[in-house]
């Protein structure tokens, strides 16, 4: 004995459109794959290179010594522990890679460290 089914489709049009919407990011990524861009390399991203990673992590201790605003709430607020250990992280940069820095690429972690002390230090007296 079989048995019939009957099915009803009950979806609306926000139903409609966003199955379309995700349809579409579904062919996408399947374009993206086969023609090897993946999604990270749609977003625009700094080159990866050491003064772009030394000003990343001055930034980050700018935001934890008040100096600028938090990026996620618009809001300067302090952290000295934080600040504290990220200019320590510059600073054993700046050890290990003695000797391996070219001129500009040593004089921008020199002055950073510098400035960034500065800071700490008139944050945490």
């Amino acid at each position: 004995m079989t048995e019939e089914t009957k099915s009803t489709d009950r979806r609306t049009d926000h139903d409609e459109a966003e199955g379309m919407q995700r349809a579409s990011v579904v062919e996408q990524a399947q374009a993206d794959h086969e023609s090897g861009i993946g999604a990270f390399q749609r977003c625009v991203m700094p080159q990866v290179c050491f003064p772009t990673f030394v000003l990343s992590l001055s930034s980050s201790a700018l935001v934890h010594l008040g100096e600028v605003p938090d990026p996620d709430t618009g809001q300067n607020a302090e952290n000295i522990e934080m600040a504290k250990h990220t200019i320590d992280i510059l600073a054993m940069l700046e050890e290990k890679t003695k000797g391996n820095l070219d001129l500009e690429e040593s004089k921008l972690l020199k002055d950073m460290l510098f400035e960034l002390r500065m800071h700490y230090v008139r944050k945490s007296s």
